[in-house]
């Protein structure tokens, strides 16, 4: 799966937004990381990407030694002040590409919405070679669907999308098929054990909140500020003309494999 390029340095731009409108993951997830290796106060961790800290405080909880590797300068500051209080915690202000490690150091490492931002080739063969034998890397993110897909208010913002962002793709529903060809990705770079499994859950939003997560996302942040102004006032619009309300389904998915 090829890397997204050029516009990972937005997200740091709307760290504050980011962190109060992006949500974290659900339970069962943790849970079924944690039954597939266990992560205690003796583990290393390595979080890559760590963005707002949306998937950090489950993992501080084992009382394992968590790094985090975070490239964002505004995140990587909100996220030492999120999580002073762990002694265990430490955060290095790079890229991951870049980041200095010794070979078979970790027990686990993961990354949450963001390893799609890393060249295939270097992320999964640095990852492997950072991992201990045995250890596991988690690799999960969430994809959202709005009004799933169908309805007069979908049908309504796909033409503000036609409008302001023409030749943008148009959402799918991501499937198990794709949970598990992402999962498969790993056999080519020497692990095993591969695990998927998709969660599911709904949030619901105003028109004003919507429009602050749409703020969220990278292609939305790049627009002219103009353009952006107008496109989300005309989503709010739309959203109140239709009963004031939008629904957008999440599908997370999770990816684990091990070093042999």
């Amino acid at each position: 799966m090829p890397v997204i390029n050029s516009l990972e340095w937005t997200f740091d731009t709307q760290a504050e937004l980011y962190s109060k409108m992006r949500p974290g993951y659900v339970d069962e997830l943790y849970k079924d990381i944690f039954s597939y290796i266990d992560i205690s106060n003796s583990s290393n961790v390595l979080e890559i990407g760590i963005g707002a800290g949306q998937a950090t405080l489950p993992m501080l909880q084992t009382g394992c030694k968590l790094t985090a590797v975070e490239r964002g300068m505004n995140f990587a500051q909100m996220c030492t002040e999120e999580f002073k209080e762990y002694p265990n915690f430490s955060l290095e202000n790079t890229y991951f590409e870049n980041f200095k490690y010794k070979s078979g150091s970790y027990d686990l490492i993961y990354s949450a919405s963001a390893f799609h931002w890393i060249p295939e080739e270097i992320g999964y063969s640095k990852v492997f070679d950072m991992l201990k034998t045995s250890g596991a890397f988690a690799r999960f993110a969430n994809h959202p669907y709005v009004e799933n897909g169908t309805g007069r208010l979908y049908d309504e913002i796909q033409k503000l999308y036609d409008k302001y962002m023409p030749g943008n793709v148009k959402p799918v529903a991501y499937t198990e098929q794709d949970a598990k060809k992402r999962a498969e990705i790993a056999l080519k770079y020497g692990f095993k054990d591969i695990f998927y499994k998709l969660y599911h859950r709904k949030r619901i939003f105003s028109a004003k909140e919507y429009t602050m997560l749409l703020g969220t996302y990278s292609d939305h942040i790049a627009l002219e500020e103009n353009t952006r102004k107008n496109f989300f006032s005309e989503m709010e619009s739309v959203i109140d003309h239709f009963g004031g309300k939008v629904t957008v389904y999440d599908t997370i998915d999770l990816e684990l494999m091990r070093k042999p």
